[in-house]
């Protein structure tokens, strides 16, 4: 059977892109179909505009502390409206790159939704096409829980799109996405009200790191509200109201509330039914280690599975997608030493194992080396900023499974110590290791 298409992507996302570009280097005839912007949530609705907020909201933790540097005071005001409209002006540029890139590359691109007929066949625009290969990487979407009055709420996608400043913000879940923004709409002058079901925030992460930030936000002034679970939102003419179940039966008072619960598969309406493709729990499509689903030529990469959902995940998993396919390169990746980081202030950073997970695995023979530390920025203020690194080791070969560091710096000094955990280095080896003075990396390098 002849097709339209060797391969024909759907989603032009992180993995979505990376696969189809990767694919057309083998020579491969490809079709890509994005509804909405290219880039898919990681770049119009999440990391990338979502940094740009962090670092506008650094500028106001920095003017506080600016004095005990020899600054004078002076006033300031932060127009929001103007900075939002710069980082959509930005968010275009890089949409307008990945046209460019794909043109050049010689891709189409369809802009539509497209869904399954068949195992082969696409509707998409009111036509049908055919790929002899189908790669879905359509992501996920904000997840609501069944609570009522819940309409009210806002997701992460709406907050990129808020005319003004909220004076009183709410967010329900302690996630990263949820930490990430009441560190950054506090440094804002909100005041923010963090809930969160479990004992402590940060739900994946390593206790101690857990802790740490934790303890931190409570201390710029972010009400924290842990062990909690949201009974009813109620809007009334002032402002909305939650009817919370903590310690006891309280009720807070917000202009918008945030919901950061979740991210769950975009996989409705797709036609998977069609095609025959199987699916999970929550939606999600089962895949093999080769990202193929139960259909022989249909696979699937990113949060639209239900592996790590991660924008650099997908990412790899597109490129391993297309090595395997298309270029008789099998790949297959390892999941075990992923970094992640929270771009809170403080900031925090993990690879590998933490120590839980380890002891699981390995039992007594772990060994942890922890130790807080103020960071050089914040020695000549009256704030008490501590910075936190631990390390998990194996005790009997003494490889290091995990790192984790909260402090300045903590995702790129996580992300490079990832290259050595990956490739077995021991707890000796970063001990001989020199490390340059004064930084917050060379910690990692004197724990005893």
């Amino acid at each position: 059977m002849t097709f339209d298409y060797d391969l024909f992507v759907i989603g032009a996302g992180p993995g979505g892109l990376a696969a189809a570009k990767k694919a057309a280097t083998y020579g491969v005839r490809v079709a890509i179909a994005e509804q909405e912007d290219l880039g898919g949530t990681c770049v119009n609705r999440g990391c990338v505009p979502k940094k740009l907020i962090v670092y506008a909201a650094d500028f106001a933790l920095q003017n506080k502390m600016a004095h005990s540097y020899g600054w004078s005071d002076c006033p300031t005001y932060f127009d929001w409206t103007l900075f939002i409209k710069s980082v959509h002006k930005h968010l275009d540029s890089i949409s307008e790159s990945y046209l460019q890139q794909l043109q050049k590359a010689g891709i189409e691109i369809i802009s539509e939704r497209a869904s399954f007929l068949d195992a082969h066949t696409i509707s998409i625009g009111g036509r049908k096409v055919t790929a002899d290969k189908i790669l879905i990487a359509v992501g996920g979407q904000p997840l609501k829980p069944n609570i009522p009055g819940i309409e009210y709420a806002i997701t992460s996608r709406e907050m990129f799109q808020l005319p003004y400043l909220p004076k009183r913000l709410t967010i329900i879940g302690g996630g990263y996405i949820g930490v990430e923004f009441s560190s950054m709409m506090h440094a804002f002058g909100c005041q923010v009200t963090l809930i969160e079901k479990e004992e402590m925030i940060l739900s994946g992460f390593d206790d101690d790191i857990r802790s740490t930030v934790q303890q931190a936000l409570s201390k710029r002034g972010i009400k924290l509200f842990t062990n909690t679970t949201i009974q009813k939102i109620k809007y009334s003419e002032e402002c909305l109201l939650l009817t919370i179940n903590s310690e006891s039966r309280e009720i807070v008072a917000a202009d918008t509330i945030l919901v950061a619960t979740g991210y769950n598969p975009n996989t409705k309406n797709l036609g998977l039914e069609n095609a025959r493709v199987e699916l999970g729990e929550n939606g999600a499509i089962k895949v093999d280690e080769e990202n193929r689903t139960n259909q022989e030529n249909i696979f699937a990469v990113g949060d639209c599975t239900s592996r790590i959902q991660l924008s650099s995940v997908a990412q790899a998993e597109g490129i391993a997608f297309a090595n395997t396919v298309f270029a008789n390169k099998p790949q297959k990746l390892n999941y075990d030493y992923v970094p992640s980081a929270v771009f809170s202030r403080p900031e925090a950073a993990s690879v590998g194992m933490t120590e839980a997970k380890a002891r699981e695995k390995f039992g007594e023979s772990v060994k942890c080396y922890y130790s807080q530390f103020q960071p050089l920025f914040y020695q000549l203020t009256e704030k008490d900023k501590q910075g936190s690194i631990k390390l998990v080791v194996n005790g009997d070969s003494e490889e290091v499974l995990g790192a984790h560091m909260v402090g300045e710096n903590a995702a790129d000094i996580i992300q490079s110590l990832g290259v050595a955990i990956r490739k077995g280095v021991t707890k000796q080896e970063l001990d001989e290791t020199i490390g340059i003075h004064p930084t917050a990396g060379e910690e990692f390098l004197s724990l005893n």
